[in-house]
């Protein structure tokens, strides 16, 4: 059991019989009364999201996790498949369960999948990801003094705003938590 103030962004716990992975956490402390944490939640199994308020001192199921480096293969309808770098199985994972995660695969990419019990739950995607760019509006020069930017797409259908001087072809390299463009490469 861990104590409900040990919950930061990323722990994964048990609750009520489900496995839940905190996306966000609050500590609120009124002048009175017990203090409170808010966290917003993600069922690994169902990929639902929720918000629960916990109040201090109260204790959830920790949960031993698994991590496995992956490689990325391929998609078929909504299963997404991986290839355990080590053992060379291959687990695969709805679209449900991957969440935004979708807009960054790429054939080949290495992640870390998440097991519980042999069961496949999770990834934990790299900071940035390299993608090329499939199409984007055309830049038009002007009143440029602030950084202007474009709307581009890029081969995972990831959209994406871009600087004026990225064109079709070019490999950009994007952050995965927010989807923001950081350099072209």
């Amino acid at each position: 059991m861990i104590d409900v103030n040990d919950l930061r962004k990323g722990v994964t716990f048990e609750h009520d019989d489900q496995l839940w992975k905190v996306l966000e956490y609050s500590h609120n402390k009124p002048g009175r009364g017990n203090a409170t944490i808010r966290v917003k939640l993600r069922n690994l199994r169902s990929g639902a999201s929720m918000e629960k308020t916990f109040q201090a001192g109260d204790r959830v199921e920790d949960v031993r996790l698994d991590y496995h480096n992956v490689q990325y293969l391929y998609k078929d309808g909504d299963l997404y498949y991986f290839m355990d770098t080590e053992t060379y199985e291959q687990p695969a994972l709805g679209r449900s369960s991957l969440g935004d995660a979708v807009d960054y695969l790429k054939d080949g990419l290495e992640v870390k999948l998440t097991l519980y019990e042999g069961e496949a739950l999770d990834l934990e995607m790299p900071v940035a990801v390299e993608l090329e760019v499939t199409e984007s509006e055309i830049g038009i020069k002007g009143d440029t003094a602030t950084g202007a930017t474009k709307l581009a797409t890029t081969e995972t259908g990831l959209k994406v705003q871009v600087p004026l001087f990225v064109n079709v072809g070019d490999t950009i390299r994007v952050e995965t938590a927010t989807g923001r463009y950081l350099t072209r490469v």
